[in-house]
């Protein structure tokens, strides 16, 4: 009876290696570049607390069942979450474990020399073969000289052959393409651990401080001190706005021409001010931090009295566009009125006209004809105190007012009008209207990391696309007839290559062409003329003899 077969055991290093070359594999970076892409999706989805705590905040009391369970499970905050940072740093460890080694052995092949001629070169997937009139040894200086004009490396293993290659620059071309991903993770890494980013919106006239609690949203890096925020101040003196007018014009009619944003900035509380310009693509530069020109719209002075006539609320209040008119949505809250605190939502038309189906809508972006269109709502404004946007108005612990005839009461008014509120509640007044900036301010200092690293992948991908690795063997051999060689020429290409039979036949019509003697190199112009007239002409095999030796 045989013994039995005993497997062999890996044990903790053979395990631990495995792991590390299916970890390090090319195939496992692929699949974990797909998996980081498919785990970003629900941040694409579902509302980022990040971004804004309020809709956040918002969705989860909507959904008592499912939005606890999705925010235990981070996805609400997606990119700071624990399993997408395990994705993100296993493709790290991934990429780097795969390309160094990768590099070790491409620097290794571009310090060896081409590989010894094979025997057969005719064999290989692109050839030619020709005979000429000149020594082995010449041959083979020619085909060296030959394939060195073409940018070949070359070398001799033997006095018969000669190996070259070329097209280095491919693999070179596809490692710095995967290096570069690695600090494109690294510019990432650096963005979201140093980076900050803040909305606001500045009405016209106002100023900005850069300090937290001027911030519409502030998304800081888990490594920032907000307390650290560069001083610089930003105030918006005039917003142009220029839109089509003309109905044979360059574009459609009310389409943006122009968006430009002239402020007033200082570095810090006491430095001079400089006048500086923000526009759409072109973002006005502060220390710390840069300043884009993100968005725009209307922000109507709105003034609220209560009944003894004294200011409750008073300020431009900015309403947002919510189509390319500029019929633009915004809400007053009003929690210092009495009895009740009062909300206003409601729409502001620059250009406002009342459609049979459509109701308020504006019809041009532009302020031709301003009006305000307002429903009052009277309650609390802020149930369960939860985070609220300040352009939404809940109403769940309110209840809309009503007119004399017991409909929801609807308040029209132009700039310079009043409105009387029912019930002794005081009124509301739309005084005018100013402009306000949306800017977005933010400051990553890892986006140059990321660009330079974004270009050089470019310039990898470029070269490993457009380079090819080619190898060409010449190896000579004595031909039938004495004097005669026979040279073959052989291709060899690291993947598919259309081109590389061409390759091959310029190499042969260049062999061909060097050894080639033009039948009437010196010959005498005058075929009649004899310099020895005693010398009797040799024999045509011998002149033939004389040629081959000539060639």
């Amino acid at each position: 009876m045989s013994d039995p077969i005993t497997q062999p055991r890996l044990g903790l290093v053979g395990w631990l290696r495995w792991m590390w070359r299916q970890l390090t594999s090319m195939r496992t970076a692929l699949f974990l570049l797909l998996l980081l892409a498919v785990g970003a999706v629900p941040g694409s989805i579902w509302p980022q607390r990040s971004i804004d705590a309020a809709r956040t905040a918002t969705y989860i009391a909507d959904h008592p069942k499912s939005g606890p369970w999705l925010d235990r499970l981070g996805f609400f905050e997606v990119y700071a979450s624990p399993w997408f940072a395990a994705i993100y740093l296993l493709l790290f460890v991934s990429l780097v474990g795969c390309v160094l080694p990768r590099s070790k052995v491409h620097w290794k092949a571009m310090r060896s020399s081409p590989p010894k001629a094979p025997a057969r070169p005719a064999r290989l997937p692109a050839n030619g073969t020709f005979e000429v009139t000149a020594a082995p040894a010449a041959v083979v200086d020619a085909a060296r000289e030959t394939l060195r004009g073409s940018r070949f490396r070359t070398v001799a293993h033997d006095e018969t052959s000669v190996s070259a290659e070329k097209g280095y620059l491919k693999e070179t071309g596809n490692l710095v393409f995967h290096l570069s991903l690695i600090f494109v993770i690294i510019g990432v890494a650096i963005g979201h651990l140093y980076g900050w980013k803040g909305d606001v919106i500045v009405p016209v006239g106002k100023s900005f401080a850069n300090t937290l609690a001027n911030y519409d949203t502030f998304s800081p890096g888990p490594l920032v001190d907000p307390a650290s925020l560069s001083p610089f101040e930003l105030k918006v003196d005039q917003f142009d706005a220029t839109f089509e007018e003309n109905v044979t014009g360059r574009g459609q009619f009310g389409s943006p021409r122009d968006f430009t944003a002239h402020v007033t900035t200082k570095a810090t509380p006491d430095a001079p001010a400089q006048k500086a310009t923000v526009k759409v693509n072109h973002p006005l530069e502060m220390k710390g931090a840069g300043v884009f020109l993100l968005g725009n719209g209307y922000a109507p002075v709105i003034t609220v009295r209560d009944a003894k006539g004294a200011k409750v609320y008073s300020g431009a209040t900015p309403f947002l566009a919510r189509d390319n008119n500029y019929t633009s949505v915004g809400v007053v809250k009003v929690p210092g009125a009495q009895p009740e605190q009062l909300g206003f939502s409601g729409l502001f038309l620059p250009t406002a006209t009342i459609g049979k189906d459509t109701g308020p809508i504006s019809v041009f972006p532009d302020l031709k004809k301003p009006a305000l269109a307002l429903t009052v709502y009277e309650g609390d404004l802020f149930p369960g105190g939860r985070p609220q946007s300040v352009y939404l108005l809940d109403t769940a612990k309110m209840t809309q007012l009503q007119n004399a005839k017991g409909d929801p009461l609807r308040i029209w008014l132009e700039p310079g009008q009043t409105y009387q509120l029912p019930g002794g509640k005081g009124s509301i007044s739309f005084d005018s209207v100013a402009r306000f900036a949306g800017l977005s301010i933010r400051h990553d200092p890892g986006k140059f990391v990321t660009l330079a690293a974004a270009l050089l992948a470019l310039s990898g991908l470029i070269a490993s696309l457009v380079i090819r690795r080619r190898r060409v063997f010449v190896r000579v051999s004595p031909g039938a007839v004495p004097g005669r060689t026979v040279v073959t020429v052989g291709g060899l290409a690291k993947g598919d290559d259309d081109g590389l039979q061409d390759v091959v036949d310029r190499v042969v019509a260049a062999l061909e062409a060097r050894f080639t003697v033009d039948p009437d190199a010196g010959t005498d112009p005058d075929p009649d003329h004899d310099p020895d007239p005693d010398h009797d002409p040799a024999p045509e095999p011998e002149m033939d003899s004389r040629l081959d030796a000539r060639g």
